[in-house]
């Protein structure tokens, strides 16, 4: 069965540092895209980052551009998040999931649409105060 389990949330205080870690289950995080999304109170989810097959790359949202990094550990299923000068504005519920790919994985959907993930994860909080 495919999972995926975000964890690694917590209290920060701004400026600190945060891992979060999406373990996953079921499928080979080599063959497909997973994302993570982000949800603040009052707010829609939106899309911080993902990382596509090795020879594609990673995306990042502008908003954590240069001080979040998207990295995989293929041999422990991992995805993981490192969030570093972490700002208020980065207080939400964070979610990994996995991006919707076709027959032999030619074609794909955009790791930065939430109708176009297939599994989601649970989320983990991040607060970020002082």
């Amino acid at each position: 069965d495919v999972q995926l389990q975000a964890s690694g949330g917590g209290l920060v205080q701004p400026g600190g540092s945060l891992r979060l870690s999406c373990v996953t289950s079921g499928f080979n995080v080599d063959y497909y895209a997973v994302s993570w999304f982000r949800q603040a109170p009052g707010k829609e989810r939106e899309a911080v980052s993902c990382i596509h097959s090795a020879h594609v790359g990673t995306e990042y949202a502008e908003s954590v551009q240069g001080r979040f990094t998207i990295s995989r550990d293929v041999a422990a299923n991992r995805v993981y998040l490192d969030m570093n000068n972490l700002k208020p504005e980065d207080t939400a519920v964070y979610y990994c999931a996995r991006v919707w790919a076709g027959v032999g994985y030619v074609r794909v959907g955009d790791c930065s649409l939430k109708s176009d993930m297939d599994f989601w994860g649970k989320g983990t909080q991040v607060t970020v105060s002082s």
